[in-house]
């Protein structure tokens, strides 16, 4: 069952990638980090609301929401920090670099996932496991030969360099979830709040450093409905995937990459929207992609 639950989170993320490259063309990133943000947290915040007033209907179908000790909030607050600074990077790198580029490159995260499942929680990959993350990173490179005739040097652009950061910060993200929802036996709807609302918190501060006093950057910014898109298809594909993460016998470098099957939707459809170049080509390596995802599926 968890397997499936991946599956849906891979296609909320396939959506919200979408919805976030059209949210930050020739935007300001930060304000339209904390609009995506904001926007789930209130997505998440309605379930809240309704768990007060209605507690009985809440805990009956499942969206409960915890209290917490003060030392689980702080663990909360690392996990925000750590992801404010991948969506950082990951928002600029889209900002500047294709969407058929960008993807692939994140799709590098579960080798890092995988990476750290073996070190921290001891599991033990297969033959076909190995076979299916090695076909991953191969084609990722396959794409930076391919980004070169876009005219991105993978070795000189410091936009490379920020969506491979956001792509570490992402998978460590990744194994720290495990440890809360099996360790502290957090359920995902109270996880999702408490991440959310620290998150603006950490947002608010940067921008009234960077942006709240330049009058000029806040006329800039143009708000758009796939801001509020992008933080409603988050907090769904992040809801899938803690539930996924509650089954005591899913593995986290499987489900990370099950994960990476959005990919499918960035390329094929985000390539068709955007009308980006060498949509053809890219499509050799997300066929590699594609089965080393399904080599992990079928081990």
């Amino acid at each position: 069952m968890w397997m499936y639950l991946g599956l849906l989170a891979a296609l909320f993320l396939g959506l919200h990638n979408l919805c976030k490259k059209h949210a930050v063309q020739g935007n300001e990133v930060f304000p339209v980090l904390l609009g995506t943000v904001s926007s789930g947290f209130l997505f998440i915040a309605s379930f809240c609301l309704l768990s007060l007033y209605y507690p009985e209907y809440a805990i009956a179908n499942g969206y409960n929401f915890q209290k917490l000790p003060w030392s689980t909030h702080g663990f909360i607050f690392i996990k925000s920090a750590i992801m404010t600074s991948s969506w950082i990077l990951a928002y600029q790198a889209l900002k500047h670099l294709p969407i058929t580029i960008v993807t692939p490159i994140r799709s590098a995260g579960p080798f890092f996932t995988f990476i750290g499942a073996i070190l921290i929680y001891q599991e033990r990959p297969n033959v076909l496991q190995w076979i299916g993350f090695f076909l991953i990173i191969f084609s990722v490179i396959l794409y930076s030969k391919i980004g070169k005739k876009e005219g991105i040097n993978f070795k000189r652009n410091k936009w490379i360099f920020a969506i491979i950061g956001a792509t570490f910060l992402g998978a460590s993200s990744g194994l720290y979830d495990k440890f809360l929802i099996q360790n502290l036996s957090l359920n995902p709807q109270t996880l999702q709040f408490w991440f959310c609302f620290y998150t603006i918190l950490i947002l608010l501060v940067i921008l009234t450093v960077t942006w709240f006093p330049y009058a000029e950057k806040r006329r800039a910014f143009t708000f758009r409905w796939s801001i509020i898109a992008v933080g409603v298809l988050l907090q769904a594909a992040d809801y899938f995937y803690f539930k996924a993460l509650q089954d005591s016998d899913a593995l986290i470098m499987l489900l990370s990459a099950i994960k990476r099957s959005q990919i499918l939707i960035a390329v094929v459809v985000g390539g068709l929207v955007f009308k980006e170049q060498n949509k053809r080509k890219k499509l050799v390596p997300l066929l590699g992609i594609m089965i080393g995802v399904g080599l992990i599926l079928y081990s």
